[in-house]
């Protein structure tokens, strides 16, 4: 019995944890009380990618966790102007949001070591464009959405959407 806990705890430390949506920000991508698996140790080893569905700690508010996309990495210029998201004067071409985003962002770069994310209710989410949370440091990030679990007839593997590839 001990070993069990000993073994569970040591993978929710540094493999896996179970993280359950909580609010409307991913939507439609993610919905209020679904379950993800996130991995923890992939990123030990390799940066974080534009395109991945992320687990990080809440800058305002470290106990907290939010659940958002990558759109911009180190680096990247990046912009929302007219409802559209532009990495590096590169229109994102987004069929995984809700609708375009009323509130724009100015061009900024992305410093390094941060990351610029975004909820895909892009009129319903706390992101990289609230002071609250701004860019985020890639200490704060916990890892990144590799699996819906629950509801089951929703299981999927959490995949970036295609049109991240093309962004230079």
């Amino acid at each position: 019995m001990i070993g069990a806990i000993i073994l569970a705890s040591l993978i929710m430390i540094f493999i896996a944890r179970a993280f359950t949506v909580d609010g409307a920000s991913m939507m439609p991508t993610l919905h209020h009380g679904e379950r993800l698996l996130v991995d923890k140790i992939s990123y030990r080893f390799v940066e974080p990618k534009r395109g991945e569905i992320v687990v990080f700690k809440y800058p305002a508010n470290p106990r907290e966790h939010f659940i958002k996309r990558i759109i911009g990495i180190p680096g990247d210029k990046v912009a929302i102007i007219d409802g559209k998201v532009y990495v590096n004067d590169q229109v994102l071409e987004e069929d995984y949001i809700s609708a375009p985003a009323r509130i724009g962002f100015s061009p900024q770069v992305v410093p390094e070591g941060h990351y610029f994310v975004l909820g895909d209710n892009r009129n319903n989410s706390e992101d990289s464009r609230a002071r609250s949370v701004g860019f985020v440091p890639r200490e704060l990030i916990v890892g990144r959405a590799i699996w819906r679990y629950w509801p089951v007839t929703k299981l999927t593997i959490v995949r970036p959407p295609e049109i991240f590839a093309e962004i230079h």
